[in-house]
């Protein structure tokens, strides 16, 4: 998989891309990210990518252009065409399903904005989805467009030692993951179920499930409401 992020801060990107099991990932060929200023691609001498909107208001709007002119720089650079991601606080939330659908695809562009957004022209134009990854806003997309990256990739095959390494986390199959411990076993005379060292996997498994279940009642009943539907 190939992902490109188009970016005015791509120094903050390949920082992060570049360590723990991204980086590894990456290093192995799992996948290719790269970053790419916008800012490079602006026809302004002063090296501007920003104006201030139309209509009145407050703050600046980055510019059709640079953004444009960068996308399509991009486009050329691999015969793939990219599914092209604009990370909005008006998107659709990301969820683990849409996650793993887009570690199916050969090849992602994601967009950040920055300001008070990006020309409307912009979405119109070349964005193919907007996404979410909370009901919240960030000073920019980069955060939310590396939260993005990371996810997929730890799905891909080869980023992680096996499936189960992810499968078992949480929201994976719906619902949040069971406790976990590690020793010591006993801590200030505190231990752990003592079904965890009984040896017996079939019975772990069983209280596993059932603590994934009961967890994600207590947590969060919105995720459950929808186990409880799809199952």
């Amino acid at each position: 998989m190939r992902i490109d992020i188009l970016t005015l801060f791509p120094d903050m990107c390949e920082s992060f891309l570049n360590e723990s099991i991204i980086g590894r990932a990456r290093a192995k060929g799992v996948a290719s990210f790269f970053c790419h200023n916008i800012r490079d691609y602006t026809t302004s001498k002063q090296g501007r990518v920003d104006n201030a909107p139309f209509g009145g208001g407050t703050g600046l709007i980055m510019q059709i252009q640079p953004i444009l002119d960068c996308h399509r720089a991009v486009c050329a650079m691999d015969e793939a065409k990219p599914h092209v991601i604009y990370m909005s606080p008006q998107g659709e939330p990301l969820t683990q399903s849409r996650v793993c659908e887009l570690a199916r695809l050969p090849r992602l562009e994601i967009l950040c904005g920055h300001y008070e957004g990006v020309d409307e022209r912009v979405l119109e134009m070349i964005v193919d989805e907007e996404i979410s990854v909370g009901d919240f806003v960030v000073t920019g997309g980069e955060l939310p467009a590396l939260m993005l990256t990371d996810a997929i990739t730890r799905v891909l095959p080869g980023t992680l030692r096996n499936e189960e390494a992810y499968s078992l986390e949480s929201h994976y199959n719906g619902l949040l993951e069971y406790p976990q411990y590690t020793r010591p076993w006993d801590f200030e005379g505190i231990t752990p179920p003592e079904i965890l060292r009984s040896g017996h996997h079939a019975n772990i498994k069983a209280w596993q499930l059932e603590q994934s279940i009961e967890r994600t009642k207590a947590k969060r009943p919105d995720l459950w409401e929808r186990y409880s539907i799809e199952h």
